[in-house]
């Protein structure tokens, strides 16, 4: 058989492959050859990521630091904004950009065909139209009986409308179509060129300039703008300027995040501030750095999952930020003020236990001697202690418990409990505290001395020094001989106390 005629079909084919795949790789592939799960979302590999971190991308450093300005600016703004109680506001103003853009397309394309996509001049627009949302708002609120919420929702609603109908007829110009106009209601962090950077920049640091300038005034109009109107200070323009500035942020932030999400950037990072704060300064710090912050950290996680769009990713970000600072806050976090609850709850339980203990054993001490020394020297069982409060038996187990672990009571023999010296010298002083508390309420209060022990029960724990010295000397002119005043409950006190206020 001969081996030629194989030799070269073979060859040829060979030779067709080759050139096939040559080919095909000149060409492009004619369809998508992708398998499916190329069209999920991919995790990144470590080179991305760290490729990510260290801005390596030129794309990435400019949306970085245009977001990050951006939220830096809104944070502070948005702080006058809450104690403002005008969170809406932004709301407002954001959807109130959308016919100005439109119209001012509309007019550049009249004056010179194909020059309507200018951004300056666009940004103009939305800013002159943001401007006329808040004088339509204030004019609603001057001249009709129209509730604050009701004439925000509808200057919202008319000024979207309006906005949304207007792009509806851009699209019939011959360059409407292709605009790019539709960037501006969900933002279009990703595509942000250094031109974009540089307008957010000037906006965002003049922002902050005028706010640190005016901050003790912003402060003012703030918390009482009553009084700042009384003292003369002029709480229109302010308020005014302030707004302008709420404009301000919100027209840049057309371009990253949208007139739709904007109003978040405004809003969450004050929010989260407050639970970290109480010092106004401090929250403005707060807030640019939880804003700038978010918008950062957004960036970079929409950069490492190309799947995932900026904006929304940003506000994401913001808000698990919010829940952080709302859970792990210092001053009003929930873990903070549960701690402190429970801390605080322990500690009158820890109290009431003493008193009973001390009142208890009251009766069987010697007045004329050191009533801490005695204290020490009696044991007490729980059966001795159960009808002097109101307590279940589970609830008088761990109160004892309690007590035994801050070392203020030890457990004896035959399931008694004796006081230590520690347990004794605060058992005297909670008594003597309530007791002198309870003598105010008689004294000055008017109030008879039945009812006396359950209002001092709710209020002794807020005792200042100032007041216990002023109880002291009142304790001191009525009773010079007893460190600790007598149980207004008794017969003897509350007849000699009836008696003397029945006394002119």
């Amino acid at each position: 058989m001969n081996s030629v005629p194989i030799r070269i079909g073979v060859a040829m084919v060979v030779v067709s492959i080759l050139f096939g795949q040559l080919e095909q790789s000149i060409a492009g592939p004619t369809h998508d050859t992708r398998s499916l799960s190329r069209d999920r979302l991919e995790w990144p590999s470590a080179d991305d990521i760290k490729r990510t971190l260290l801005l390596r991308d030129y794309n990435t450093r400019i949306v970085v630091l245009g977001t990050t300005m951006l939220g830096v600016a809104a944070g502070i703004v948005g702080v006058f904004m809450l104690l403002r109680r005008r969170s809406l506001l932004g709301d407002v103003v954001s959807h109130s950009t959308l016919p100005g853009i439109a119209i001012a397309f509309i007019m550049m394309e009249m004056i010179r065909p194909g020059g309507g996509k200018w951004l300056p001049g666009l940004l103009i627009g939305a800013l002159l139209a943001g401007l006329a949302g808040i004088l339509c708002t204030k004019l609603i609120l001057r001249y009709t009986r129209i509730k604050e919420d009701a004439a925000l929702a509808i200057v919202l609603s008319v000024f979207f409308g309006a906005g949304m109908a207007l792009f509806k007829a851009v699209q019939y110009i011959p360059s409407g179509s292709q605009s790019g106009l539709n960037h501006f209601i969900l933002g279009k962090t990703a595509s942000m060129v250094a031109a974009d950077v540089w307008v957010i920049a000037e906006v965002s640091v003049a922002i902050v300039v005028v706010i640190g300038l005016l901050f003790k005034e912003f402060s003012l109009l703030s918390f009482d703008d009553k009084f700042a109107a009384a003292q003369g200070w002029p709480v229109f323009r302010l308020d005014l300027l302030l707004m302008l500035l709420v404009a301000g942020v919100t027209v840049i932030g057309l371009q990253s995040v949208g007139l739709l999400l904007v109003v978040a950037m405004l809003i969450t990072p004050a929010a989260a501030a407050r639970f970290w704060t109480d010092r106004l300064g401090r929250t403005t710090l707060v807030a640019g750095m939880l804003g700038g912050g978010g918008a950062f950290c957004g960036v970079l996680i929409s950069a490492m999952y190309p799947r995932l769009a900026a904006g929304p990713v940003i506000v994401l970000t913001g808000v698990l930020f919010f829940l952080v600072s709302m859970l792990f806050g210092v001053r009003r976090g929930i873990v903070v003020r549960v701690i402190t609850h429970r801390q605080l709850k322990a500690a009158v339980g820890r109290q009431h236990i003493l008193r009973a203990l001390f009142e208890f054993l009251e009766p069987k001490c010697d007045p004329s001697a050191p009533m801490s020394l005695q204290l020490v020297d009696h044991i007490v069982s729980t059966d001795d202690l159960q009808p002097m409060r109101s307590w279940t038996p589970k609830r008088l187990r761990h109160l004892l418990r309690t007590a035994e672990a801050s070392d203020f009571i030890t457990a004896v023999r035959d399931g008694g409990y004796r006081l230590t010296t520690q347990g004794a010298e605060l058992a005297h002083r909670v008594v003597r505290n309530h007791r002198l508390w309870e003598l105010y309420l008689i004294e000055y209060a008017d109030i008879a001395p039945s009812h006396v022990d359950r209002d001092a029960d709710d209020i002794e724990h807020l005792l200042g020094s100032d007041i216990v010295e002023s109880l002291e000397r009142l304790l001191s002119q009525r009773y010079p001989h007893m460190s600790v005043p007598p149980s207004p409950h008794s017969i003897d006190v509350a007849s000699d106390t009836t008696t003397q206020q029945a006394v002119p």
